[in-house]
């Protein structure tokens, strides 16, 4: 596979990534979803950027002469380009109010400073001026992580909200190829940041679907696992120093891999959504950049046979280093329609069974050993060789599902994500559960899941739905996503494996934790953040 090319700029302002790669369905496809699905084309079309409906600019001119007295003039935006492409992030209901129309929660402002004391500038003035900052980096939130509160439970109201736009702070600042870390700024975009290692031969080896717009920050804030984390593990594991500016001052943290010097400070803001700080810089663990890549496609008979033959590599297989760099499983139903493979929705084929796809990365030696031992145990657990055609298909165009998801909603269907995890012996239960929700919820809705990331104690499900657009889309989903919430809580999975809580999450995050968890969220929020201005009503429950 090669190396994908640095994103266009800029990001779609109504839907994912690069304009140029929208796309709409063909006939035959929206044919099979009126047939299947009952979707219609929506009775009015999606809004110009010309028609978007926004607020007027609610910060007081001082306040933005203050700012802009920090970062520099140009780079304090308040005109309505800024303002439209920094509003909400990339979830369904997002794009939905945004081909609307609807900008309500843009922000007043956009700042763009340059440096960690700019940042630590930026935020104390608005702390000052009670100012709500909501940390920005590539905007592909899916739960909601990038609109502010302006009126507040615990914080009252705000003067206005300015969005902090990290893509300044876009440089690698040094590598230590004796330790294998690096140190880079958050606002570096993951193609970005793979080219710049690259020139050390090096790789992070972090490919989530969101991988050529999302930054290095928002892996970190979120809590972000790649497609290839069997291999190269999940983003928070990457993390081994990082430099963060609070309200009430800068944290340097991480001065050693392994440290037994009380609780480990970087878990606070690993996953924090830029409610605790601003990440500044982070030192990576880095990987030498492999030299072969080789994908291939596997076949079991059903769904259940599949996760036994995944558990079996993840645990016996990690024993004797056979574990593949990507392992994915897709349930029958993502294999028969063809998201398996993510450019594709199909008529129903007539292959059955489940896809897995593994990938193996590294020098040719060890791909070709890690291969036979995987290969190995795959047959002995019943799988079927398919040749290298699938998973070349899969890695061709695994960073493709959201553009098709933007064409999705074009032709009248509601269409989601969500994903969730738990330990192996309750995944059974968890899959059918929350299925059994989303069908409750929806009535006949298209549900498919793959298990995308594997542990030696459990795994993640990655759950997409297609169903017809109702009058309200956006309460349609709301219900749908109330019903998997606590269908994945009463069956044991965690709300969020990878892609954080946001504000859609945080009904089901305060049952997960319990009110004593909440409590010590909010105890750190109000040490870190007395004024409450960092990205108010996200993650924290009851504040």
């Amino acid at each position: 596979m090669e190396s994908p090319l640095l994103p266009a700029e800029p990001m779609l302002w109504s839907g994912w990534g690069d304009p140029a790669r929208a796309a709409e369905l063909p006939a035959p496809v929206r044919d099979l979803l009126t047939e299947l699905l009952g979707v219609r084309a929506p009775a009015t079309p999606a809004a110009t950027f010309g028609e978007v409906r926004l607020p007027p600019v609610a910060l007081p001119p001082p306040v933005l002469a203050a700012l802009a007295a920090v970062t520099g003039e140009e780079h304090v935006r308040a005109d309505d380009d800024a303002r439209i492409r920094h509003t909400r992030g990339k979830s369904t209901p997002d794009l939905l109010l945004m081909r609307a129309g609807d900008a309500s929660d843009a922000p007043d402002a956009v700042v763009l400073p340059g440096s960690h004391e700019e940042v630590a500038e930026v935020l104390r003035l608005c702390a000052e001026h009670r100012v709500a900052v909501v940390p920005f980096g590539g905007g592909t939130s899916v739960v909601g992580g990038l609109t502010a509160a302006r009126r507040h439970l615990h914080s009252g109201g705000f003067t206005g909200v300015v969005a902090l736009d990290l893509g300044r702070l876009d440089r690698l600042r040094s590598v230590d190829p004796v330790s294998m870390t690096a140190v880079l700024e958050p606002g570096l975009r993951a193609p970005q940041a793979e080219r710049l290692l690259a020139g050390h031969g090096l790789t992070l080896g972090h490919f989530p679907q969101s991988y050529e717009y999302a930054t290095l920050g928002g892996f970190a804030a979120a809590r972000s696992s790649g497609q290839a984390s069997a291999g190269y593990g999940r983003f928070d594991d990457m993390v081994v120093g990082m430099t963060v500016a609070t309200p009430r001052g800068t944290l340097e943290i991480g001065r050693a891999p392994r440290s037994a010097a009380g609780p480990d400070l970087r878990q606070v803001f690993l996953g924090s959504e830029g409610a605790f700080g601003v990440i500044t810089s982070l030192r990576l663990r880095v990987h030498p950049a492999p030299a072969v890549r080789a994908y291939e496609g596997w076949r079991f008979e059903n769904f259940a046979a599949g996760t036994a033959a995944l558990r079996r590599l993840a645990q016996e297989g990690a024993q004797e280093s056979a574990l593949p760099t990507v392992l994915r499983l897709s349930d029958e139903t993502e294999t028969m329609v063809g998201l398996a493979k993510p450019t594709d929705l199909a008529a129903p084929g007539s292959d059955s069974g489940c896809l897995v796809v593994a990938g193996f990365e590294g020098a040719p030696g060890e791909v070709a050993r890690r291969r036979e031992l995987a290969a190995a145990l795959l047959l002995e657990a019943g799988g079927v060789h398919l040749g290298p055609e699938p998973g070349e298909k899969w890695a061709q165009g695994r960073f493709s599902a959201p553009y098709l998801r933007d064409s999705l909603l074009a032709a009248g269907a509601t269409v989601e994500t969500l994903e969730t995890a738990c330990f192996w012996a309750d995944l059974p239960r968890l899959y059918d559960a929350v299925r059994l929700a989303l069908h409750g919820a929806l009535g006949s809705p298209l549900v498919m899941c793959h298990i995308s990331h594997v542990y030696a104690t459990g795994a993640s499900l990655y759950f997409t739905v297609v169903t017809a657009q109702t009058g309200d889309p956006l309460a349609q989903w709301a219900a749908a996503k109330r019903a998997a919430g606590e269908a994945i809580i009463g069956a044991g999975g965690t709300i969020s494996h990878h892609h954080g809580v946001g504000r859609d999450h945080l009904e089901a995050y305060a049952a997960e934790i319990g009110d004593l968890g909440g409590e010590i969220l909010r105890g750190i929020k109000e040490r870190l953040d007395p004024a409450g201005i960092l990205n108010p009503g996200v993650l924290i429950p009851m504040y």
